[in-house]
């Protein structure tokens, strides 16, 4: 089995817990709940925590899938440099991020979520994990396809080997299959 990239994980996760604590922000500001400064903090650590990890970063492997629209926000968080690069800083930032949403009802679930991708991140940063961005691929020159692959198959599958094929003959005896085993009739 392959080798397990947390940062991945941190990352689906740590944009999950900022829609959560931006939609649970909205809902203790809209409803005025008692403490609606702490929901107020919600909604703008939630944009900022979107923001930060909207970018996927690119993986080990180089499979990576960008997300739609994610390269206006990639040279955005590319230009922090190592604030954003490093998940150590990312850990610790959204550990400290996630503390004052505990103080409100509205807020407390975007606020456990964002402390698991904190911990998923000081994960893959022990791991050894760091940001990579996934820039737009630049052309470049194919090989030319051979000959022998631009033609389909003449027959289709499924295809006895060369030896066994029917000869192309206008003779009916010489298109036959050779039999290598004599065929008697069963005498009982």
């Amino acid at each position: 089995m392959g080798k397990i990239e947390w940062a991945m994980w941190a990352n689906e996760q740590a944009l999950a817990s900022g829609l959560i604590l931006l939609t649970g922000g909205i809902v203790g500001v809209a409803g005025q709940f008692r403490g609606w400064q702490f929901a107020a903090y919600g909604v703008a650590a939630g944009v900022f925590v979107c923001l930060l990890e909207y970018p996927r970063g690119k993986r080990s492997k180089g499979t990576s899938v960008a997300r739609t629209g994610q390269y206006c926000f990639t040279v955005c968080v590319k230009a922090f440099g190592p604030l954003t690069r490093n998940y150590y800083v990312r850990a610790f930032l959204h550990a400290a991020i996630c503390v004052p949403g505990g103080f409100m009802l509205a807020t407390v679930l975007g606020c456990v979520c964002l402390g698991i991708a904190s911990l998923i991140y000081l994960a893959a940063a022990i791991r050894g994990e760091h940001w990579e961005p996934i820039l737009p691929r630049t052309e470049t020159q194919r090989k030319p396809v051979p000959p022998s692959i631009k033609n389909p198959p003449s027959n289709p599958p499924p295809r006895p080997p060369p030896e066994m094929r029917r000869k192309r003959v206008d003779d009916l005896e010489g298109a036959a299959y050779d039999n290598p085993i004599p065929v008697t009739a069963n005498e009982y």
